[in-house]
């Protein structure tokens, strides 16, 4: 069973960064695309940003794009999201995921952490 981790949430005020890790348990990450969504208190979680099995492939909602920035380090099994110009509009809890295939459809993600609250104060 795959099991992923993240850490480094917290609190930031608006304009400033905060910096996601996904620790996973297997070295088969390497094959799978990983994934970070986010859910606002009483909204639906969402698709933030993906990030391609060799890293060579990105995307993100519209939202954090120039802002945010997703990687991943395969030796390490590890994958990152690097949050600038933070909104109180980023709040929520966020999610690593990993999937086999890239997409932002959450329902293609089989393995999930728990997740990590982000809060932005204004």
């Amino acid at each position: 069973q795959v099991e992923l981790v993240e850490s480094g949430g917290g609190l930031a005020q608006a304009g400033g960064s905060l910096g996601l890790s996904c620790a996973v348990s297997e070295p088969t990450v390497r094959r799978f695309v990983m994934g970070w969504f986010r859910q606002a208190p009483g909204k639906e979680r969402e698709f933030v940003a993906a990030v391609s099995s060799t890293g060579d492939s990105t995307d993100y909602r519209d939202s954090v794009k120039g802002r945010f920035t997703i990687s991943r380090d395969n030796l390490d099994n590890r994958a990152f999201l690097q949050m600038n110009i933070l909104k109180p509009e980023d709040t929520g809890v966020y999610y690593c995921a990993a999937a086999s295939m890239m997409g932002r459809d959450q329902r293609t993600y089989n393995y999930w952490g728990q997740g990590t609250q982000v809060t932005v104060s204004s």
